[in-house]
């Protein structure tokens, strides 16, 4: 009997859970209906951005082809608003009228930008009413606003000091637009980043050509004659104007379809480490809109859990994990899906920011100080090493390094504006790997002296978004791939934050000039 799957939401990480499940479709185990509440089918919104300021196309932001999936057998419905689901009769009731019914659902909603709420904006989070001018950056429409703006060289207010805010700030400046980046607090990334970086990371920011108006708190919009936006009021009572406002103030899990059929929520859809809605075995949750969270209270891992990790790495693992379970429930081996292991849990993340003169890693805890005895102390106990912190700065040059570290392994690093020491950092922050004695050898690395690394470890994750290593793209490479883009198809690399296609350049240049061509 053919197990009927309903995915609801058509986005990168629902794009990668069909495209795990496909083998299974074309098998006739599995009949698979998808919902996507746009009119497109899944496309990567990281890079809207990069779309925006004319350096990507919409073509190239594809992650799906309807009509293949079609050919395929897959049920795809595009533009289509998921009305409510009725767990009890397990439908799915659209707006279009119809109800297909499901024996797995999977929620794969994702997340909606946070609107502030300020005088002149709705922010009610189902149906937020902007006026013209001011966009969210999250579809494509938006992205063919940021594009018009930055083609006539207009002011660009940017609200909110996130990834992508400030990578969208940097982008639109250097491609002509006059660009202020407000946010409230110290320095941008005020929860990420520590004092130190923070202030180097805003100093980098105008020298790339990015106002920065921090410690600001936002009151009201502004808007001319024509509705359209005009400037940014403060609390101060101050104004920075502008044609164009980009909110980037963070996103929240889509849950209301969840909390309609009664499911647990809390930042998002409640599930097991199986991907399971709590105390329902037929519903499944990934990506943005699911916070891991199992109902059991003695779990240790749950203890300490954040929701939703908010990055597409993640959602795209857990796809991947979930195409597997669903495909052995499907072919009714019960047994054999629960022993499979659960979905591992995720490492910490690391924040990368990789633009053209600014660059930046942060992970873990960062937020010690080296003379703060209270923190540095705190939590050795028990004979568990204490705190140590490693820092230098170089203001002028718009360089900072930060390594927080136990017994010699990383807790936390900063490092702007030093490319290769930060890559450095990160691979051992990843493997939990202990740093050398001399930290001064890291710094090292991006002295004048030394030349662009070629023995780099090829194991290295380059991707992390995929996770795709040197040694995956090196083989690629081999197999006749020599573009970017040819890579990101045979291997996935690529595809999420689009952080890594400047060492997937490197890694095909290297094999070339090896080649002698």
């Amino acid at each position: 009997m053919t197990e009927r799957i309903v995915v609801v939401g058509f986005g990168p990480v629902a794009a990668r859970l069909i495209d795990e499940l496909l083998p299974a479709v074309r098998s006739g185990l599995v009949h698979l209906t998808v919902v996507g509440e746009e009119a497109e089918a899944a496309y990567n919104r990281v890079l809207v951005a990069d779309l925006g300021v004319g350096r990507t196309t919409a073509g190239a932001l594809a992650l799906a082809d309807a009509a293949a999936l079609v050919a395929d057998g897959v049920d795809v419905r595009l533009g289509v608003r998921v009305r409510r689901v009725d767990r009890a009769r397990q439908r799915v009731l659209l707006g279009d009228g119809s109800s297909p019914g499901y024996d797995r659902l999977v929620f794969a909603t994702g997340s909606r930008p946070v609107i502030p709420n300020l005088t002149g904006l709705n922010p009610d989070p189902a149906a937020p009413v902007l006026p013209a001018g001011v966009t969210a950056l999250r579809d494509l429409a938006d992205a063919s606003a940021l594009q018009a703006a930055v083609a006539g060289g207009k002011r660009v207010v940017v609200l909110g000091g996130g990834v992508l805010g400030l990578e969208t700030a940097l982008a639109a400046a250097e491609e002509g637009a006059t660009v202020t980046v407000v946010h409230n607090g110290p320095h941008p990334l005020g929860r990420n980043i520590d004092r130190g970086g923070g202030a180097v990371l805003a100093a980098s920011l105008r020298n790339c050509g990015v106002r920065v108006a921090g410690n600001a708190r936002s009151v009201a919009v502004e808007t001319g004659d024509d509705g359209g936006f005009t400037a940014l009021l403060l609390d101060d009572g101050s104004a920075i104007d502008g044609e164009l406002l980009v909110l980037s103030c963070g996103v929240r899990p889509r849950t209301e379809l969840a909390e309609g059929c009664g499911l647990s929520t809390a930042a998002g859809i409640l599930v097991d480490h199986r991907l399971r809605a709590h105390h329902e075995p037929h519903i499944f949750a990934i990506g943005d809109c699911a916070e891991v969270r199992c109902p059991d209270p003695d779990c240790l891992a749950c203890r300490s859990a954040r929701g939703p990790a908010g990055l597409v790495g993640p959602g795209w693992r857990q796809a991947e994990w979930l195409a597997g379970y669903l495909t052995l429930l499907a072919s009714r081996s019960d047994a054999e899906a629960e022993a499979v292991p659960p979905l591992p849990a995720e490492q910490p993340s690391v924040l990368v920011l990789k633009a053209r003169g600014l660059t930046m890693a942060v992970a873990g805890d960062v937020s010690a100080e080296p003379w703060d005895e209270e923190a540095l102390t705190a939590g050795a106990v028990g004979g568990r090493a204490r705190l140590q912190v490693a820092q230098w700065s170089d203001p002028e040059h718009g360089r900072y390094v930060k390594m927080t570290t136990r017994a010699g392994v990383l807790e936390g690093l900063v490092a702007v504006g030093m490319p290769r020491t930060g890559a450095e950092l990160v691979q051992l922050f990843e493997r939990g790997a202990e740093l050398p004695a001399d930290r001064s050898l890291l710094l090292r690395l991006d002295g004048p002296d030394q030349a662009p690394s070629t023995a780099a470890d090829p194991e290295r994750t380059v991707c992390r978004c995929a996770g795709v290593s040197g040694t995956a793209i090196a083989a690629a490479v081999t197999g006749g791939c020599g573009t970017v883009a040819e890579v990101s198809r045979e291997t996935r690399a690529g595809t999420g934050c689009g952080g890594c296609h400047e060492d997937i350049k490197g890694l095909i240049e290297r094999h070339y000039q090896g080649a002698g061509v």
